[in-house]
């Protein structure tokens, strides 16, 4: 109890940070109905936001593990905030432009920064007080980057989104020159969010820089020597990457597609898809915080086990269902799958000392999912010319992290704040 109240204002500050990560990446779903609309893109092409975002955290997790291994979280979370920044700003260039890779450029800054906020916050929330909370702790952070996920589409829907956006037959007609004042129009919809948004990550950067914060220093056991891959002898780590790459790419499908799904499934307009899609959002928030509550009597991986069934349940209704339920089911999964990602992080990290920053990193990689498997469905929805068989891609995925709980349940870990 001493040692959750020591660190009670870090927590807060950090939890904070789980809120705006979680809001620039609900507006994806708005964003990328949006440019598919305004550029006339395929499902595959429109999936290439999904792959800007997230094949930066491939790239940038590792190096953000060493800045943390040379100048520790608060550094990592500092420089994280500050590229994010950077990235919100550079879509008013990408919507001056006109250009739809401008603004696949300005989402890979944007998600550089999110790949080093990640990897210094999510590690560094399970280690600020008691061991045996660390799930429980992570998932209550991650439950405000659901509540991001609720106001982030409906926001995003309501200054983003056009009304009677046209078809791409009507714009493939119009003349050159009203062609690119209509997609003009369209790019400029977006620079206000992001600006506003980087500008409010810029005050929160300088409070950070002001805000002294506890440094966590692992336990040293002789693991450091081994470098970033030496942290995959652990076995929770090595499964912990194969289950976040896909957990990652089923919940980027399901909810940045969410939109898509339900305008072209169910027949909903696009200014009302928005708002299921903040629904979605509530969904996936109420979920983290009522799996944060069961945990105190259910095992983690054992309530990762019972989601991802249930998830895989409503993925096949989504595939073969009808109307408007498969849009409910679409919401069930965004609950179910709402403890996936802190519940497979803090297995993956936990109990492995001085490998923890590594583990971390190696972790946030996978989310590389997020980039890769949105494009398959894509492709598979192009080729088959049924968005709804793509969904197996989704089914897969929940598969894989149901595996990874059966198999993963007998690993010796602390009770991770389950009374059981």
């Amino acid at each position: 109890m001493v040692l959750e109240k020591k660190y009670t204002f870090a927590i807060a500050l950090i939890t904070s940070l789980f809120f705006f990560w979680g809001f620039i990446h609900n507006l994806d779903p708005i964003l990328i109905p949006h440019l598919r609309n305004a550029f006339s893109l395929t499902h595959f092409q429109a999936s290439l936001v999904d792959s800007a975002v997230f094949i930066a955290y491939f790239l940038l997790a590792i190096p953000a593990g060493y800045i943390m291994k040379r100048f520790g979280y608060k550094t990592g979370i500092t420089v994280g905030l500050l590229v994010f920044a950077l990235g919100c700003f550079l879509f008013v260039p990408a919507a001056n432009k006109i250009n739809y890779y401008y603004f696949l450029g300005a989402l890979f800054v944007v998600s550089c920064g999110l790949a080093i906020l990640e990897t210094a916050a999510n590690p560094y929330i399970t280690v600020l007080g008691d061991p045996a909370k660390a799930t429980q702790r992570l998932n209550f952070a991650q439950s405000f980057n659901g509540l991001a996920a609720f106001i982030a589409p409906i926001v995003g829907g309501r200054f983003i989104l056009t009304e009677e956006p046209k078809s791409a037959e009507e714009i493939a007609a119009l003349s050159e020159q009203a062609r690119n004042a209509y997609i003009q129009a369209e790019t400029a919809a977006v620079k206000g969010p992001y600006l506003v948004l980087g500008l409010i990550l810029l005050l929160v950067t300088v409070f950070f820089i002001f805000t002294k914060l506890p440094e966590i220093k692992e336990e040293e056991e002789g693991s450091s020597s081994r470098g970033v891959f030496g942290s995959l002898r652990h076995k929770n780590v090595s499964w912990a990457v194969v289950a976040q790459f896909f957990y990652i790419g089923a919940q980027v499908c399901i909810l940045s597609f969410l939109v898509m799904y339900a305008t072209e499934v169910s027949g909903v307009a696009p200014t009302q898809a928005s708002y299921y899609a903040g629904v979605a959002g509530l969904a996936f928030m109420l979920g983290r915080f009522i799996g944060t509550f069961f945990m105190r009597y259910i095992a983690p991986l054992k309530l990762l086990l019972i989601y991802a069934l249930i998830s895989i349940c409503l993925t096949l209704y989504v595939i073969y269902g009808e109307g408007i339920g498969t849009l409910y089911a679409m919401i069930g999964i965004a609950f179910f799958m709402s403890i996936m990602f802190p519940t497979i992080f803090a297995v993956g990290v936990e109990g492995i000392g001085a490998d923890t920053k590594s583990a971390s990193s190696l972790i946030i990689m996978s989310i590389v999912g997020g980039a890769a498997l949105p494009p398959v469905l894509g492709l598979v929805s192009d080729w088959t010319g049924s968005f709804q068989l793509a969904y197996y891609v989704v089914f897969i995925c929940f598969v894989v992290v149901a595996l990874f709980a059966w198999n993963n349940r007998n690993v010796s870990t602390p009770d991770l704040g389950s009374k059981k």
